[in-house]
């Protein structure tokens, strides 16, 4: 029986053999830990209920495991190379930088190195429905945080960007 909207997705990705959907959830996030163990919890009963539980776990992660999410990330404004599904997340999530204008372009590519000398990773922020603007003044306000802020700023974001694209997925 077909089911509407994200019940199809979702029963795709409750019946999928193990490594398939791993490979899915892997896609969301880049860590494989998580994927593991957020397709060990199937089947889910709903759309909502896998979303909580990938953002449960994204926020559960170890910083080791958050700097290795942190590696499958592209900087904001640099041009997404690849076809994986995280790529192509990330190519639609800042599809909002195509509209920037030079000025911000310098100035976030500016903020980016300046944010990657001061932490040691990329900027991560969930960039969809942000203007270029918005990720501009977020990008220079998280350059005052502390390490141990930023660090918490960081996770966040990751578990938006995780809900995002699981929800995305499910559609």
């Amino acid at each position: 029986m077909t089911r509407p909207g994200g019940d199809d997705a979702l029963a795709r990705f409750n019946d999928a053999p193990q490594a398939e959907a791993a490979e899915q959830a892997f896609g969301w996030l880049g860590v494989p830990a998580f994927a593991m163990v957020l397709t060990a919890g199937r089947p889910y009963p709903s759309v909502g209920a896998l979303v909580s539980r990938a953002a449960e776990l994204a926020q559960a992660l170890s910083w080791q495991h958050v700097s290795a999410a942190l590696d499958a990330h592209p900087r904001i404004g640099d041009r997404v190379e690849g076809a994986s599904a995280a790529a192509e997340a990330s190519r639609r999530e800042q599809s909002g930088m195509a509209d920037a204008d030079d000025a911000v372009r310098t100035a976030i590519a500016e903020g980016n190195r300046a944010y990657e000398e001061r932490f040691g990773h990329v900027f991560l922020v969930r960039a969809a429905g942000r203007s270029p603007e918005e990720m501009r003044r977020e990008l220079e306000r998280r350059l005052g945080n502390t390490p141990e802020a930023e660090q918490v700023e960081v996770k966040t974001q990751l578990v938006e960007i995780t809900a995002l694209r699981v929800r995305e997925a499910m559609r």
